[in-house]
């Protein structure tokens, strides 16, 4: 772990050199243009290399957080394969944070590490394994409390996925950038506090779609809590499509992959499967069933790389 005092004020965070606000750009697609849609892609993974897309923008509202209540050390949660534990790790590693990530299942603290959980330890995360019954109740008092004090106390705590209201309020700033941009905007979600902060900057008569990645139909009361806390209620117009988490996080079907893996070939860019391409997945298929009418622009936002 670091010993290096946080600097994730403004001119911290700003040293990082973000790409904001991040590209805009069209695509064409015969998918969508012989339905009279215009494809856009916002190319939220430009934004940093080590913090791309909503990890930027729900991370950095709690980092700067933690350096004003002058905590040293982050702890957060996430799965064996965890974007967010990831780019938890990097921001710390870059900002001067000691960071701490609970991951999920004990069985795995036997096992070597996977690619992901050696790329947080080499940025300098100590990684607490918890048993995945504990996990579940990872946000009861008493149980974050003992997590706090097993990881020796006094953390700044950033909930799992980093959705929280402070993030929320970041990704507020996405839907900002998309005001008069587009008709519809698609977002891959997993905590829900993307979604959460993107309808609630866009302009009137824009909407936002969120693709879940996993199953089990709560994320849209988990989105209407995230913007109770930010907002005071609901803000702008959004829906989930259940349809496309393929089975569940971390999972994937034949005929994602195949989607997947048409997409890179005709465009060339390559995409990352587990968020991104079963949000285009959704919106392709929303297109080609004529959920939206000529003329309409929308808008895929690209969260990750592969």
């Amino acid at each position: 772990m670091t010993s290096q005092s946080p600097a994730a004020g403004g001119a911290g965070l700003a040293g990082l050199r973000p790409r904001l606000p991040s590209p805009l750009v069209e695509l064409p697609d015969e998918r969508f243009a012989r339905h009279g849609v215009r494809l856009l892609l916002k190319r939220d993974d430009l934004i940093h290399p080590e913090l791309p897309g909503n990890k930027w923008r729900k991370l950095a509202p709690n980092l700067r957080a933690a350096a004003e209540a002058g905590r040293h050390t982050l702890l957060t949660f996430g799965g064996a394969y965890s974007n967010h534990l990831r780019a938890t790790a990097a921001a710390g590693r870059l900002l001067g944070f000691a960071t701490i990530g609970v991951v999920r299942g004990e069985e795995l603290a036997d096992r070597p590490l996977n690619p992901s959980l050696r790329y947080c330890v080499a940025s300098g995360m100590r990684l607490l394994f918890a048993d995945r019954a504990t996990y579940r109740r990872k946000t009861e008092p008493e149980v974050l409390a003992g997590l706090v004090e097993r990881a020796g106390g006094d953390c700044f705590v950033v909930p799992e996925g980093g959705s929280n209201a402070a993030a929320v309020l970041g990704c507020a700033e996405l839907g900002r950038e998309l005001r008069g941009m587009a008709d519809v905007v698609g977002v891959a979600c997993g905590t829900g506090g993307t979604l959460a902060g993107l309808a609630a900057g866009l302009g009137e008569g824009q909407r936002a779609i969120g693709f879940p990645v996993l199953k089990g139909g709560f994320l849209g009361a988990e989105v209407e809590r995230l913007q109770g806390e930010a907002f005071g209620g609901r803000r702008g117009t959004w829906r989930l499509d259940e349809r496309f988490h393929c089975g569940g996080y971390a999972r994937t079907s034949p005929a994602l992959d195949a989607f997947a893996d048409d997409f890179t070939a005709r465009h060339g860019l390559p995409v990352e499967r587990l968020y991104v391409a079963k949000m285009l997945y959704g919106l392709t298929t929303l297109t080609e069933e004529g959920a939206f009418p000529r003329g309409t622009t929308a808008v895929a936002v690209i969260t990750g790389a592969p």
